[in-house]
């Protein structure tokens, strides 16, 4: 089995495809003066862009775990989440938990798992 590395550093590979199979890493914003809804929307257009580097699309997606540093924030997040995924035929799998984020100014995380 080859495993595909993209985009690493020391400490890290924003993507990973191995098997069939595309995992991102926990993708963040990098605009954090965005409310949770720009910044859900910031990522996601990130693991676009990582996923298309990889040969697949959201609609390949299997899995996804969303962190927010606020479970309050959940509606806003999910209206940007929503309108990325497209509907429930492309819904995948997902949790979404409240976590303490590296910065307090960063509202949202994404990982996903998807295939090729």
């Amino acid at each position: 089995m080859s495993i595909t590395r993209h985009e690493s550093n020391q400490v890290y590979s924003k993507v990973v495809e191995a098997n069939g199979f595309v995992q991102t890493a926990g993708i963040i914003p990098s605009d954090l003066t965005r409310d949770v809804k720009g910044q859900t929307a910031e990522v996601l257009a990130e693991i676009d862009r990582l996923l298309a580097l990889c040969g697949t699309t959201k609609a390949r997606v299997l899995s996804a775990t969303i962190w927010l540093n606020d479970i309050r924030h959940r509606e806003s997040m999910n209206e940007a989440w929503i309108a990325w995924v497209g509907g429930a035929a492309n819904a995948p799998t997902r949790a979404c938990v409240e976590a303490k984020l590296v910065d307090p100014k960063m509202l949202v995380e994404i990982a996903v798992v998807a295939v090729k």
